[in-house]
């Protein structure tokens, strides 16, 4: 096989042994846990506010941006939680181009992977030990979310691996919430096929063992827009797309039937800027429906320090080098207006 043999990968026990989480962070994290799952049960009224940059590539970076954020969840903790979205490895429609902390540690220099991973697990650590909030990050590699699993409260699955086989299967067996993004068709048939496949128990092959799940409640539904066969972007977040997709998870037996709104990708055409009268306009879509606000329980967010993108190359500061994103002034604007449209639905 045309296959070179660089570095044996560290096991899980290995790196968990040199990066281990101190017993009060643990305490932290199951609380966050426990509160977002409450949102789920609808044991509160709480909202969902998944923000951070599209990729997490610069440790100190992303560390000040959740400092901030910690900051701000102080000021809505009454209407919103907010999980701060670090993302550590990136799918590529192509293959080429970043692909994320977990490949490049330093996006300047050429792939590690051993010192990749390691690197995911510290800057996890680093932001729950600084900012108290435990993040979201998306499941590329279904193989290596024990790597994570002490630490994350939130895991999406993204267009391109939400029809695979194995990111189902491993989703059945978590016990945080798993968003499962409609595919890059737009066909919603594919996510509900996907909550109900991760929903539900299995036995398969996992690391090198034959595991048996449970099924995880808490997998459901992530709107983030469409692409047709001519390349031209379809939003899916209006009133009518979400009451559409209410017919059919009425049509379905889910144990929860929840939905986030992405108010990136293609739905925002990928103009970072249309990102908050997007989610204005979820919330303006959950003061007329009581069905919506039963099942429409959050929205992502990409925002980072400084608003746009830059080349890999860049030098800027808490700017991405992957997909633009908002800046700290107009992300701080944009949650404070969230919490406040909250505040202000029916009971």
């Amino acid at each position: 096989m045309s296959f070179q043999y660089l570095k044996k990968i560290p096991s899980i026990d290995e790196i968990m042994r040199e990066l281990p989480l101190s017993p009060e962070l643990k305490e932290i994290k199951q609380s966050r846990d426990a509160a977002i799952r409450d949102v789920f049960d609808r044991r509160n009224g709480k909202f969902l506010v998944i923000i951070g940059p599209c990729s997490a590539d610069n440790e100190d970076a992303v560390c000040e941006y959740v400092g901030r954020l910690s900051a701000l969840q102080s000021q809505v903790q009454d209407h919103l939680i907010l999980i701060p979205r670090v993302y550590t490895n990136k799918p590529r429609t192509t293959g080429e181009g970043y692909k994320g902390m977990g490949h490049q540690p330093d996006p300047n220099e050429e792939p590690n992977v051993v010192e990749g991973i390691k690197a995911i697990r510290r800057m996890h650590i680093r932001v729950l030990k600084e900012s108290h909030l435990s993040a979201a990050d998306e499941m590329l590699y279904p193989g290596n979310y024990p790597l994570l699993e002490d630490l994350i409260s939130y895991v999406a699955i993204g267009a391109r691996s939400v029809e695979n086989q194995q990111h189902r299967l491993t989703v059945s067996g978590l016990d945080v919430p798993a968003g499962m993004k409609n595919p890059t068709s737009g066909d919603l048939n594919v996510m509900l096929n996907s909550i109900k496949a991760a929903q539900i128990p299995h036995v398969f092959i996992y690391n090198g063992w034959e595991v048996k799940t449970s099924g995880n409640p808490l997998a459901h539904g992530i709107l983030r827009g469409a692409v047709n066969q001519y390349g031209q972007n379809l939003p899916n977040y209006h009133y009518e797309d979400l009451m559409k997709l209410m017919e059919l998870f009425a049509k379905r037996s889910f144990s929860h039937p929840t939905i986030l709104v992405d108010s990136s990708h293609a739905n925002s055409n990928k103009i970072f800027s249309e990102q908050p009268r997007i989610a204005m306009e979820v919330m303006q879509s959950l003061q007329k429906s009581e069905t919506l606000r039963k099942s429409v329980k959050g929205l992502m967010i990409e925002s980072y320090l400084v608003e746009g993108a830059q080349n890999v190359s860049g030098k800027t500061f808490g700017q991405s080098i992957t997909d633009a994103c908002l800046g700290w002034a107009d992300s701080e604007r944009l949650v404070l207006d969230l919490a406040d449209a909250m505040s202000k639905l029916p009971h």
